[in-house]
This record gives structure tokens, sequence and C-alpha cells, in this order.
């Protein structure tokens, strides 16, 4: 995979998969038959090693709008950091190979779909389902472009934006899911209280 996702499909030669891999040219072969075969098997496993784990662990260990949320700032303080420079080996696969490959294609939209119903549109429904992310939201609409923020912050990730790019994005996010009922009244809970204890003090100073 590695080899792939550093040089891309077209200029990885079969010495690089040799050198990486570790085995010679004949093993190569007998085990995946040629370059494109082991390209195709590297992208399922790239989806199933990679992308639906770390959905699952988003989902798993935040609430539904900070797993969406906390996705898009994750990366963009990665890209900041200049961390993230190879981007996401899906769609830089896409951007060489999809228009030309109908293989290619179909496990790229396969992603994209997994992206966008099973992550952000399930988060968005949850989210509402918990008062956490406004009724007002459409979570098909909100879902698709949320997809597309995501697929522009990756492809934009390799060149190193500017942060005020990164912010621009992240701002996008924010407003496509504005907090629902639990959260304002936690919000307006919190103030509350914070205004009583500085009631509290200033009553106390005066006292005292």
């Amino acid at each position: 995979m590695v080899a792939f996702w550093d040089h891309g499909y077209r200029a990885t030669s079969l010495q690089d998969l040799v050198d990486t891999m570790g085995i010679n040219r004949a093993s190569l072969y007998d085990t995946f038959g040629d370059k494109y075969t082991l390209f195709l098997k590297t992208l399922n496993s790239y989806n199933d090693n990679y992308v639906k784990p770390y959905i699952a662990e988003r989902k798993r260990k935040y609430s539904p709008r900070q797993a969406v949320v906390g996705m898009f700032d994750d990366i963009c303080d990665r890209v900041e950091a200049g961390e993230d420079r190879n981007g996401c080996f899906i769609i830089n696969t896409a951007l060489e190979l999809s228009p030309h490959d109908k293989e290619v294609s179909k496990i790229v939209n396969r992603t994209f779909v997994y992206l966008e119903k099973n992550f952000f549109r399930k988060m968005i429904i949850r989210g509402q389902a918990s008062g956490e992310i406004a009724k007002s939201v459409v979570p098909s609409t909100a879902s698709r472009v949320l997809l597309s923020l995501f697929l522009g912050l990756r492809v934009l990730s390799r060149n190193r934006p500017e942060k005020v790019v990164l912010n621009a994005i992240k701002s996008q996010v924010d407003a496509l899911l504005p907090p629902g009922e639990n959260v304002a009244l936690s919000h307006n809970f919190s103030r509350s209280l914070r205004r009583r204890g500085r009631k509290v003090f200033h009553d106390a100073a005066q006292v005292a």
C-alpha cells in the first residue's frame, strides 16, 4: 500500500513493489497475479483496514456532532502541521484513475457512499434524535455537502493550504450542523450558573 500511496498507480514500478513488500517478482506474480490486481486488492484493504475502523472509532468515542466536527478539526490540524502531505489514498486514486477505470471507480464510489450515508448522514440523524443537532437540518442534503467539503479538504491537504482556507472549511461544517435543543439548553443553563456564581461572589464580597 505504501508504494501506491506515495507514488500513485502509474508511477509505481514493479521494482518499487518488490522493494516495499520484501519479496521477489515471481512471488508477487504467484500471489497477486499482476500489478493491477494487487492495486485493486490494496484499495479494498485500505477501506477495510483504515477507513471503516477509523469511522467506527469516531462513532464509538464521540457524540454524533463531535464525531463529524472533530474529524474535520483533526484533519485541519494535521494539514496545518504539515503532517498530511500524502493526502487520502482513495481520493488520490479517484483523481488519477476513476475517470478511466470502471473497477477502480466502483471501489472509490463505494467508499464515498459509505462516508456519506453510514457516517455523515447517520451521525446527523442520531444527533437530531439526541437533541445535539438542530431538527432543521436535512440529513440527506447536509451529508452530501459534508462529503463534498471532506473531499475538497483532502485534495487541498496535499498542497498545505493557508490557515484561512482551513478555518473557512471548519466554519462551513459548524454552520451545517447547528446545535439542537439539548445543546442550547445546556449552554443556557451553564451561562445561568456562571451568572449566579458571579452574583454570589459579588454579594459575599460586599458582606465582607
